[in-house]
């Protein structure tokens, strides 16, 4: 969408403070760590704003070596209770950025 009044200079400062302000709230995501846990807290995963986990912590209380699938399905719901928190971290902090670019949906 180019400005109206033809001044493309402005324009294109514009467009190049949103991409600094993107790529700002890009790298301040990446070095964000959420957690998210399970099972009344005894399952803990870390994840990055990029995804990558970090760390899982598991309380010896949730493990019987009887039934591990048991703590396989809350190790899952720990990594996914984290993976949901980044998801809601990236939209509140590239939401207000991605409605200044027209509302397009931006990768992430």
């Amino acid at each position: 969408m180019l400005p109206s009044d033809g001044d493309m200079s402005g324009f294109l400062a514009q467009a190049q403070a949103m991409q600094q302000q993107l790529l700002q709230a890009q790298q301040e995501l990446a070095e964000t760590e959420v957690t998210g846990t399970a099972g009344g807290d005894l399952v803990e995963a870390r994840v990055l704003g990029t995804g990558e986990l970090v760390g899982l912590l598991i309380k010896p209380e949730a493990v019987d070596p009887e039934d591990t699938e048991t703590l396989a399905d809350l190790v899952l719901a720990a990594v996914r209770d984290a993976n949901n928190k980044v998801q809601a971290v990236t939209a509140a902090k590239l939401g207000p950025l991605a409605g200044g670019l027209g509302g397009g949906g931006l990768p992430f």
